[in-house]
């Protein structure tokens, strides 16, 4: 027997005291970052691979310190990515951080608790009932809606569409869709601006990418309603089953909004489910002032909005509005006798019910912080701010005779091209100019095609954003011309 035996490593966690430690150095790490993010190029130019290439490939046989960890993530984890919180970062939606939101975000971290339950986190559960109903009264939908929260819109809309097909008397939760040829050809109807997440739900539900018909749009980007009655009476007499509408509040592109109470009442006509995507623009309506936008929607039989884009949410939050929320809850719910712990007097409500996910994050806490911090004054206030920036950096595009708007600017989103006589000519232009502006790590904008023709867009949504901010990318969109 060895008389000097060497010590056993600990089973356990890192110590205590080291934790403590970091803890300390990572609040400042992270203080100092926000503080001097501007300071950072916003992405790199590297090629893929070269993350990797930095980083051992096999997998780490003995443990490393803390030290090592945290210097390799300065050294090429930071340096490796976009920089969403940059205030000169003006490309695709709003997904800004905030301090309240960070904080939040650590305690949930340390709790680690999963909301799939009540009784598995009775807190979790009650405070995303409590947010989700906040967000409803802000959100000025009737009593009779009620929400869940997932990760993006993406899983929001297929939940709904799920829904939806199984309303239309298709039984699928039992019987499933294979080998039933009494079952007819669905159809789902968006406008050509609709975001792709409504063909990638048709996908999972096996209804079909090819059954999502994407209707042309009016002068402004907005659904025809007109091009929607006629797709739907072609349909009907093709012998196809109009299934759902998803109107838009908000869009990818151009943030323009569907006229939402028009569809609603095709829907009716032809008992179609209605499905509002409002995870950009449905923010919008915490303004008085902007409450036009929430026409429509009580009509509705569901409603997504994201947070994490208008609200300052830290990503990812998403919450889907359902109308009777039971008829979620009827297709889902399929609990295993380990988690049959319901209250018998049936005050419980298990979120795990009420879509395919069983394991969830507290979501739920990250909101109830932010919007205590802000509260809805704080958060209309910053809203107005970026829609005021939107108005000025449009301002200066139609003042510069090399550029026009390429759409009405109806939220913090502004679509604008160069000027030329020649499309090819010009649409090579454009992109190489939001190649440039990007490459120099100063300013990063994205590009989307308009009635065919490659256009610029900026998107505000950062709370650390200033005038200044907007002026300097201004300059350096020109200077890149």
């Amino acid at each position: 027997m060895n008389p000097n035996p060497e010590p056993v490593p600990a089973l356990g966690d890192i110590p205590p005291d080291v934790f403590r430690k970091h803890l300390h150095e990572m609040a400042d790490w992270i203080a100092d970052y926000r503080e001097k993010i501007e300071e950072r190029p916003i992405a790199p130019n590297a090629k893929p691979g070269a993350v990797l290439a930095q980083l051992e490939a096999a997998p780490p046989e003995t443990g490393a310190s803390l030290d090592d960890i945290f210097a390799d993530i300065e050294r090429v984890i930071v340096p490796g990515v976009a920089h969403w919180a940059h205030p000169q970062f003006m490309s695709y939606f709003g997904c800004t951080t905030t301090s309240p939101g960070i904080l939040a975000e650590m305690i949930t971290a340390a709790m680690n608790v999963n909301a799939m339950t009540w009784r598995t986190s009775p807190a979790a559960t009650e405070l995303e009932s409590l947010v989700l109903n906040w967000l409803r009264q802000w959100l000025r939908l009737p009593d009779d809606f009620s929400g869940v929260v997932y990760d993006t819109a993406s899983i929001s809309t297929m939940h709904a569409l799920a829904v939806a097909r199984e309303e239309a008397s298709t039984s699928v939760r039992t019987l499933g869709l294979s080998g039933r040829t009494e079952l007819p050809i669905f159809r789902i109807y968006v406008s050509d601006q609709a975001h792709s997440s409504v063909e990638k739900g048709a996908i999972a539900l096996g209804l079909g990418e090819h059954n999502v018909r994407r209707l042309a749009c009016d002068t402004q980007f907005r659904m025809s309603v007109a091009a929607l009655r006629e797709a739907v009476a072609s349909d009907l007499r093709h012998g196809f089953k109009p299934l759902a509408v998803v109107a838009t509040v908000g869009t990818t592109s151009t943030a323009s909004v569907d006229p939402v109470r028009e569809i609603a009442e095709v829907c009716a006509q032809y008992q179609m489910w209605l499905h509002i995507d409002a995870a950009y623009g449905g923010g919008l309506a915490l303004l008085p002032e902007h409450e036009s936008v929430t026409d429509g929607w009580a009509e509705a039989d569901s409603l997504v909005i994201n947070p994490h884009k208008m609200l300052f949410v830290p990503f990812d939050f998403s919450a889907l509005y359902v109308r009777d929320i039971e008829r979620l809850r009827r297709l889902f719910t399929l609990a295993p006798e380990y988690l049959h712990l319901r209250d018998p007097a049936g005050a419980e409500i298990n979120y795990m019910d009420y879509g395919v996910q069983l394991g969830r994050r507290f979501r739920a806490l990250k909101a109830w912080v932010v919007w205590r911090a802000f509260g809805r004054e704080g958060i209309a206030a910053r809203i107005r701010e970026h829609l005021r920036l939107a108005q000025l950096f449009a301002g200066w595009v139609k003042d510069d005779p090399r550029f026009e708007l390429s759409a009405p600017v109806m939220m913090g989103v502004v679509c604008f091209r160069l000027k030329n006589a020649d499309d090819k000519a010009g649409d090579r232009k454009n992109s190489e100019t939001v190649a440039g502006v990007n490459a120099s790590g100063k300013a990063y904008l994205t590009q989307t095609k308009l009635r065919g023709r490659i256009i610029m867009r900026l998107g505000l949504g950062n709370i650390l954003t200033t005038e200044d901010h907007v002026r300097r990318v201004w300059e350096i969109i020109r200077a890149a011309v």
